[in-house]
């Protein structure tokens, strides 16, 4: 029997947010108590932020109290072959009201969106139940990779 090697490593932090930038699905995650929930969404990242919407409901009055989430990214080769980003950092709602510079900012991310799909908040939206935009703040990011000789199958039990 074939003996499989798996070999470890950080990501450099170029390597990291090159894998961000690369997809535009991963899981964020929010805590408040005793709670835990993790969802997946669309997003974008650009600037050091991640940038996305979701819909109204119990996580935006969740996020109002404890904005601190984490969000993850993952790219799965086999089973032994992946690479994965986590960010931890605090979740800005954004809103087409308000101050001028905060409304501004709105409509940066929301140009950023429209760049990876047109139809994002106009009458075509793929999702428009996703009216909340979002901005999460990178404050941590770690990269993990790991690699083998094997071809993704498990061994025979």
């Amino acid at each position: 029997m074939k003996s499989i090697h798996v070999k470890t490593r950080e990501l450099d932090h170029d390597s990291a947010e090159a894998l961000l930038r690369k997809h535009h699905v991963g899981s964020i995650a929010l805590s408040f108590h005793d709670r835990v929930a993790i969802s997946l969404v669309n997003y974008l990242y650009a600037d050091r932020s991640i940038y996305g919407r979701m819909e109204d409901g119990p996580d935006i009055a969740v996020l109002r109290h404890d904005p601190w989430v984490a969000f993850e990214v993952s790219e799965i080769d086999g089973v032994y072959d992946w690479r994965v980003v986590a960010v931890r950092g605090s979740l800005e709602l954004l809103s087409d009201k308000g101050p001028a510079k905060k409304v501004a900012e709105y409509h940066a991310a929301v140009d950023r969106m429209r760049a990876v799909v047109p139809a994002v908040l106009t009458p075509r939206d793929p999702m428009p139940q996703r009216v909340q935009v979002f901005r999460v703040y990178v404050d941590e990011m770690i990269g993990r990779e790991s690699s083998s000789n094997d071809d993704g199958k498990l061994p025979p039990a």
